[in-house]
């Protein structure tokens, strides 16, 4: 009899502890994000029944240009780039569905053939003819593919340790590579896992800030964000992302963390050797900088940015470290 109390004194304390789990780690409504994540320049927009979240800066008649989120990631992290250009440039973001404040898509495909319908149809949508592409980790691919495509309209293309590489092994399939156990982050999700995932994309941990793990922990719990992100997981492939590569042939401005322990550092090498139509290519790397560089570096970065759109160009590669002297690039 004593055992049994016991046990079911463990019983209780289990569904207790499992019911206060489930409540911790619940959805937070969208209102309650929206208040707190939005400002004066957020808009949505319906785009093939999809409610993309959104932000256009900058005057209207000024160059624009597109910036693309990494996975995980959302519009928010581009802040500094934003700020920096958008008294001279137009600048647009959008959170891609299952990010930020977009939420899931009502449809349930988060492939890259969806993700890059959702990519054109809102770039026609908000007026963007002729335009800059940035893009970082997935974002960077989604640019190389819009790119590809999309040559006439593309003015420069830049790329912040796109994963494009990286992520080349990843097949979509019944399940591809995604545990079933994964789908229990649908209830429970402790906020230690997006800090885990922001300090290894930090190469310096002292940069990473409470504000920052918060704001990943408490997007990531946008109504159904987290199912839909792992679908993304699920459905990933790149397809042949080589050829798309060597079919570029518009300037490129290529930007790495030579810190990156998720896109290794390493792999820059083959991207610019796969660059092979891009009449120009400057390459710019950052020391103690890693995979997360938007959040990371961004301010650091930016000015490099603005140096390329102003039109520092390479008449063939150009390859420097951040702290090195610009005066030792060839032009």
């Amino acid at each position: 009899m004593k055992f049994l109390k016991v046990l079911l004194g463990l019983v209780l304390i289990a569904v207790a502890a499992l019911l206060f789990a489930l409540w911790a780690y619940r959805d937070i409504p969208r209102e309650q994000l929206e208040a707190k994540y939005m400002n004066s320049e957020s808009r949505f927009m319906n785009v093939a029944g999809a409610r993309l979240h959104y932000r256009d800066e900058g005057p209207r008649d000024a160059p624009a240009i597109l910036l693309i989120h990494a996975n995980f990631a959302s519009l928010l992290g581009w802040e500094p780039w934003a700020e920096a250009l958008k008294n001279d440039y137009r600048v647009v973001r959008f959170d891609m569905t299952s990010h930020g404040l977009s939420g899931p898509d009502p449809t349930g495909d988060y492939t890259l053939e969806r993700t890059m319908e959702l990519t054109e149809k809102f770039i026609d949508a908000v007026g963007l003819d002729t335009f800059t592409i940035a893009g970082t980790s997935l974002g960077g691919t989604v640019s190389v593919l819009y790119t590809a495509k999309h040559p006439e309209r593309i003015n420069n293309l830049i790329l912040l340790s796109p994963g494009s590489i990286e992520g080349k092994e990843q097949k979509a399939g019944p399940r591809g590579d995604m545990p079933d156990a994964a789908y229990l982050l649908k209830y429970i999700m402790p906020r230690a896992l997006p800090k885990s995932m922001l300090t290894s994309g930090f190469s310096d941990d002292a940069k990473l800030s409470d504000d920052l793990i918060d704001q990943w922990f408490e997007l990531w719990r946008y109504p159904g964000q987290r199912e839909a992100q792992l679908d993304r997981l699920k459905q990933y492939d790149s397809g042949d992302i080589y050829s798309v590569y060597r079919s570029i042939n518009v300037p490129v401005l290529l930007l790495w963390g030579e810190d990156n322990q998720t896109a290794k550092f390493e792999q820059h090498e083959e991207i610019l050797h796969l660059l092979e139509s891009a009449p120009t290519i400057n390459f710019i790397s950052y020391p103690n900088v890693g995979h997360m560089a938007v959040q990371e570096a961004g301010a650091e970065i930016v000015p490099d940015v603005i140096n390329f759109l102003a039109g520092d160009r390479a008449t063939g590669l150009v390859e420097r470290a951040a702290n090195d002297s610009p005066a030792a690039d060839a032009h």
